[in-house]
C-alpha cells in the first residue's frame, strides 16, 4: 500500500466545497471553479481516492481527469 499523496481532480459541473466536505468521506480543497467544471485537490492514500471516485460516481459527477501531484 502506497502512503499519502496529492491528487489534483476535475469534474464536469460546479461543486461547493462546504456542501461537499459535509458529506464527502475525505476534505478536499477547490482550486477552480467555473461554470463547465470544478478542479480540487486532495490528501490520500490510492484506497482513499478510490473510495473519493466512487462517492463522486454515485453523486452523478462526471469525472474529466485524476492526476497525482508531486508533494516535494
Amino acid at each position: 500500500m502506497q502512503g499519502l499523496a496529492a491528487y489534483q481532480i476535475e469534474v464536469k459541473g460546479q461543486l461547493d466545497e462546504d456542501n461537499f466536505n459535509a458529506t464527502s468521506p475525505i476534505r478536499i480543497t477547490v482550486e477552480k471553479v467555473n461554470h463547465t467544471e470544478t478542479t480540487f485537490t486532495l490528501y490520500t492514500d490510492q484506497s482513499g481516492l478510490i473510495g473519493l471516485i466512487r462517492f463522486l460516481h454515485q453523486r452523478g459527477f462526471i469525472i474529466l481527469s485524476v492526476n497525482r501531484k508531486s508533494l516535494v
